[in-house]
């Protein structure tokens, strides 16, 4: 499957700042910027811009970012589900994961993660695919943000919203584990009827007899 990657920049004012969003960020413009040190959410940040070129260089990889200047202060990305997840299973082409959004501490409740996220969908280049999202609460920053496990998940919910991804059922052992965790997901409107019959086959794998 040809990956088709339209670029898109939007220059923000927001407060006292001029921000930056854009993507897809080719890698060797991303190897040319600098993670904040508060981007630290999933790994080190220095560990974690090397995760987003490597994620830039697949056929299929997406990162947007949201930069002050040449530092990186909000991401996205965008790539195939990790093969040790269900979601591989179907080696699905037209199968893409959300996999991580984060914006640095002092730069939330400006819209940015909104407005990445928006980005990515931008000139319909998602309608070819299925994109999907796994939400688990022992992700979320719940300590910062003062939010009950609850009002966290009303606000990821929301966020995915914004491009009309929504809530979906699925017997995945993981998910299942806690009541606040759930998938989201968005079926572009290029999607063939053969590619969402295999995708719910994906989401429910335990079957009972009764």
């Amino acid at each position: 499957m040809e990956h088709h990657k339209l670029y898109h920049v939007h220059p923000l004012s927001r407060e006292d700042r001029c921000l930056i969003v854009e993507g897809p960020v080719p890698p060797g413009r991303l190897a040319e910027l600098t993670m904040h040190p508060d981007l630290d959410a999933f790994r080190r940040p220095a560990e974690q811009h090397k995760a987003l070129i490597e994620i830039a260089g697949l056929p299929e990889g997406r990162i947007i970012i949201t930069r002050d200047e040449n530092v990186i202060v909000g991401y996205v990305t965008f790539h195939y589900p990790d093969e040790q997840e269900r979601w591989s299973q179907g080696h699905m082409a037209d199968l893409i994961e959300l996999g991580a959004i984060e914006v640095a501490n002092s730069y939330r409740s400006l819209g940015l993660g909104q407005k990445m996220i928006t980005t990515a969908f931008e000139g319909g280049q998602m309608e070819p695919y299925i994109v999907f999202t796994t939400e688990y609460y022992w992700h979320w920053d719940l300590k910062t943000s003062g939010l009950s496990v609850w009002d966290y998940r009303k606000m990821m919910e929301r966020l995915m919203k914004v491009v009309d991804m929504v809530w979906y059922a699925t017997d995945d052992p993981e998910i299942c584990s806690h009541p606040a965790n759930c998938l989201m997901v968005r079926i572009g409107r290029d999607v063939p009827l053969s590619s969402k019959e295999q995708f719910d086959r994906i989401r429910f794998q335990q079957r009972f007899m009764y």
